[in-house]
């Protein structure tokens, strides 16, 4: 089944899913505590991202299973994290194209504070021309409820930019500094799912009412820890 068949028989399949689960576009996250650097526009200064991972001259570059696309990320747990959220995106809400995902970069110029995660390769742009800073509601509400879904099974370890007070759509980001026990967890969980045919991305039905409750009340915890920041 190619991937946009699946998206539109997905799409007739969840309407009313998506009439009942609608709110949670509008529920944010919290993001982690930033590093120094300038709060918009400019150069980033330092030696780590607003996340607090070291800033790379240069990362490795890795595949996204199944998309035939590639980016370059810091390695091991992030690249474990941010390489599932890009196949998830790829088998579930379209098929990934050459330069669509954004890693790594070196420059240092930004207009966001949370983009200078890209120069510690812990942040990726999924398609960033079409869901730029700024804009909201660019995803079809199929789509927003796939990505809700991939937040909630990462437990908080990944920070989506739909959610962050300046928006961008396109962005997400590793949400905690390195060595923290909730990234370390979630990347196990990932590879053991790398490992079991059925299991994790390609597998997922995001629209399963347990799936979909789960979400939901994923998004409603992270507003009310938002709001308390």
């Amino acid at each position: 089944m190619i991937v946009g068949e699946f998206s539109r028989r997905r799409f007739v399949g969840a309407a009313g899913a998506v009439a009942g689960t609608v709110m949670l576009g509008s529920m944010g996250t919290a993001g982690p505590a930033a590093a120094a650097g300038p709060s918009s526009g400019g150069a980033w200064q330092g030696d780590l991202s607003a996340n607090g991972w070291p800033v790379l001259e240069e990362a490795e570059e890795f595949g996204i299973e199944g998309s035939g696309q590639s980016v370059r990320l810091a390695g091991g747990e992030a690249a474990v994290i941010l390489l599932y959220v890009a196949r998830r995106f790829h088998y579930e809400i379209d098929q990934l194209r050459r330069g669509d995902v954004h890693g790594h970069t070196p420059s240092r110029r930004i207009n966001q504070r949370y983009e200078s995660n890209h120069l510690s390769g812990t942040a990726i742009a999924i398609r960033p021309d079409a869901y730029p800073v700024g804009v909201k509601d660019g995803l079809y509400p199929h789509e927003l409820l796939i990505v809700r879904d991939i937040l909630a099974e990462l437990d908080g370890a990944v920070v989506w930019g739909g959610d962050l007070s300046t928006p961008k759509e396109s962005h997400f980001e590793i949400a905690l500094e390195p060595g923290h026990p909730k990234v370390k967890g979630v990347a196990r969980k990932i590879q053991g799912w790398n490992t079991n045919p059925g299991e994790g991305a390609g597998a997922v039905d995001a629209f399963l009412p347990d799936r979909l409750a789960r979400a939901k009340t994923f998004a409603r915890s992270a507003a009310q820890r938002s709001a308390l920041r």
